[in-house]
């Protein structure tokens, strides 16, 4: 605890217009909170003459408070250090808390718990959606944010509400419309903290609570904790070897949304044909429905050109845009942004700034220019080329393995493959046991809202080094082998 804020507790907790006297009550109110714990053992006291000029009092009274407590073993002193809080007193463990749910965690609260704990860890083979940042230009962003930094408005600093900074939304308008055939202009642009804030907020405008939401099946747990949050009713839409097929859809009431991945579908990771596409697109129009589309991935193709966008193939907007740049620069940056209909740019500008106030202009600055100048598409390409290097890796140190028998997902785009497991293997155990040597397996059941119908993994090798992925193949070739 810094000595200011001591400094300033103490200050509130002193009544001066008690009969007890000012020393008294300084020793009384710190042996109370060294005792409690908040005081911690080899917390440093301001210094006597700091201590009594934040009080306003004699600094004879704060060194006959501390005389007192030091005599009666609270307190210490260090030559030529100071006043600490003696080591004696260390913090003891708590009891175990009670149960969240008997505290009074809601219905909902309890379901979003259970929906968003995590199984595994965001480090280390195999985990997926992770990029390489050993490898991003840390030296020359950090130039650029600090420019952009000093050279900030006032008006940088305060609350706004336009959707995000014009130079980045101008930046993202441009690369979209070349690199991915979306239709659309800055204005339609609305920066947002990461594509899980862009779920949650369309759940909200689009929908309301009973509508029912196709989610891909499997597909990403993240849309579907967004939408069931938001009150939807989650429909499986099932994945065939073309992405979601409205015909395998078993339930017969129309849908409000649909989300799909159709650029590389997470997890399967297959790709939807431009017949597939333009399909959805009209089944949409039929059931007056809003299809959100995550392009999940999209810049990382590596045998072919990227297909245009579902959502520049809709020509009377049907489709919501959802893009990242945290999946292509880094996680940290939460950065992502929505693309959206001429006719709710208002009401999602105006959404967006109540729910989640806009920040961070100076870093979307350094992003706008990131971008313009040709880093962007530059470390693109150099991350394009790496992923290729470590997903040949992987392959060539399955061969003559346990797992080189399993199926494997094509793995032309992306930064994972699906590993498809035969039978006789149980993921679930798979994924435990290789955790404990810190390796690890997303299981693919997790991503499945219905009974899955396989078993898998879901391996990203990304940000994983060449030498860990050989690693991270022996620990889960040896652990299927004893599995038999």
């Amino acid at each position: 605890m810094q000595s200011a804020w001591i400094g300033d507790a103490l200050a509130a907790a002193l009544a001066r217009d008690s009969k007890e006297g000012l020393a008294r009550q300084l020793t009384r109110q710190l042996r109370q909170w060294i005792g409690e714990g908040r005081l911690a053992a080899e917390t440093r006291l301001p210094a006597s003459r700091d201590l009594a000029r934040q009080l306003a009092i004699g600094r004879n009274t704060v060194i006959d408070a501390y005389e007192q407590l030091l005599a009666e073993g609270y307190l210490e002193t260090r030559h030529g250090s100071g006043t600490y809080v003696c080591a004696l007193f260390k913090r003891q463990t708590p009891a175990a808390p009670e149960p969240m749910a008997a505290l009074g965690l809601s219905g909902r609260g309890g379901e979003l718990s259970a929906l968003t704990r995590r199984d595994d860890d965001y480090n280390g083979a195999f985990v997926p959606c992770i990029p390489e940042i050993r490898d991003f230009p840390h030296r020359q962003w950090q130039q650029l944010l600090a420019r952009h930094q000093r050279q900030a408005r006032l008006l940088d600093f305060n609350y706004q509400a336009g959707g995000g900074l014009p130079a980045l939304r101008q930046a993202l308008a441009d690369y979209l419309r070349m690199a991915r055939a979306v239709r659309c202009h800055p204005d339609q642009i609305l920066i947002t903290q990461g594509t899980q804030h862009s779920l949650t907020l369309c759940a909200l405008l689009l929908a309301d609570p009973g509508d029912a939401a196709w989610m891909e099946e499997p597909g990403y747990l993240g849309a579907r904790v967004a939408m069931q949050m938001a009150g939807l009713r989650t429909v499986p839409a099932p994945i065939d070897e073309q992405g979601l097929n409205p015909a395998q859809v078993a339930d017969p009431t129309p849908p409000r949304l649909i989300y799909a991945t159709p650029s590389y579908q997470y997890p399967l990771g297959v790709t939807m044909p431009l017949a597939r596409r333009l399909a959805l697109i009209e089944y949409a129009r039929q059931a007056n429905a809003w299809i959100i589309e995550d392009d999940y991935d999209s810049e990382f193709r590596y045998n072919s050109q990227p297909l245009p966008a579902l959502q520049g193939l809709s020509e009377d907007a049907r489709v919501i845009y959802l893009g990242t740049l945290s999946k292509v620069m880094y996680p940290g940056l939460r950065t992502g942004y929505i693309v959206v209909p001429e006719g709710l740019v208002d009401d999602f500008r105006a959404a967006n700034a109540r729910l989640h106030p806009e920040g961070h202009y100076p870093l979307q600055s350094a992003l706008a220019e990131f971008i313009g100048n040709g880093q962007f598409a530059r470390h693109i390409r150099r991350m394009r080329d790496l992923y290729q290097e470590r997903q040949h890796c992987l392959r060539a140190a399955l061969v003559h393995t346990e797992a080189s028998e399993w199926t494997w997902s094509s793995g032309h785009a992306g930064m994972h493959v699906l590993a498809t497991l035969p039978p006789r293997l149980d993921e679930t155990r798979l994924s435990q046991q290789a955790a404990k040597e810190g390796i690890w397996l997303s299981t693919l059941g997790k991503h499945y809202q219905a009974p899955p119908d396989r078993q898998g993994l879901v391996i990203g090798y990304a940000g994983v080094a060449e030498a860990d992925i050989v690693r991270g193949v022996r620990v889960m070739d040896r652990l299927a082998r004893a599995q038999h």
